[in-house]
């Protein structure tokens, strides 16, 4: 059965005193209230021992916002899958929309983390999804699959159970636009055909797909509900302890 699971990703936000205060919130939340999926949270860089310090691993799980394609060496400002595991982090992200319109990620290069990541025995969040021209061209269907099976079908059937798909269209992500319930689903739906396609059916029903974009306490619900949507990945809401906790009960 896969996992159900609401992840923050706080991107360049909050002071250190201000995370403190979030990530302590999050934890006496958690430690209240039994969830109906696993949360996790990926904070700056900076501030990950801190949550590794504050949470254990049944109330919140830790995640790095982004790995490097190296495993050490005179790559200043990087972080390594090494450094991740030597602090027990839970997993990363890949292939942000941001990582990749800012840094210049690329779909190969994302293979190569996620393969990184998975020998480490660290989980990725592997991110993808379609730019608003791309969707009013028709192309989106085209866009996802040549993003997915770059990034993830050279993987063994056992390594892509062991991945989590972030679906997130860039048009939704800090604009307050919403794909609808049923966009959501129908690109998650097709997001799993593939990989049935490639692996077969009971590979494909282990992965578990997020939605992110601008997904929020009023709509969590409804798009939760659909079959083939595993939960989200939360932007802006996450930063709100309010907002997030009011997520998290989505799936109680």
């Amino acid at each position: 059965m896969r996992r159900k699971i609401v992840a923050g990703n706080w991107k360049m936000n909050k002071t250190f005193s201000e995370a403190q205060e979030l990530m302590n919130q999050l934890s006496t939340y958690q430690k209240k209230h039994t969830s109906g999926c696993e949360v996790y949270i990926a904070p700056p860089s900076l501030y990950l021992t801190a949550a590794m310090d504050i949470f254990t691993q049944h109330e919140v799980r830790v995640f790095s916002q982004e790995v490097s394609l190296h495993t050490e060496g005179a790559f200043t400002g990087e972080i390594s899958v090494d450094m991740l595991s030597s602090i027990r982090a839970t997993g990363t992200l890949i292939g942000h929309s941001e990582r990749r319109q800012y840094h210049g990620e690329t779909d190969a290069n994302c293979n190569k983390k996620v393969k990184l990541a998975l020998d480490k025995g660290l989980i990725p969040i592997y991110c993808n999804g379609e730019t608003l021209e791309q969707r009013k061209s028709g192309q989106h269907f085209n866009v996802i699959k040549d993003q997915t099976e770059v990034a993830l079908f050279s993987l063994t059937p056992d390594e892509i159970k062991k991945v989590v798909i972030a679906y997130e269209p860039v048009w939704a992500i800090g604009t307050g636009e919403t794909a609808s319930p049923e966009q959501a689903q129908e690109i998650h739906a097709y997001i799993r055909g593939l990989i049935a396609e490639k692996y077969g059916q009971e590979v494909a029903d282990e992965v578990s797909i997020l939605y992110g974009g601008s997904v929020k306490p009023d709509n969590a619900k409804e798009i939760f509900s659909k079959p083939d949507v595993d939960g989200g990945l939360i932007g802006g809401a996450s930063l709100k302890i309010d907002d997030f906790t009011a997520i998290i009960k989505a799936f109680d």
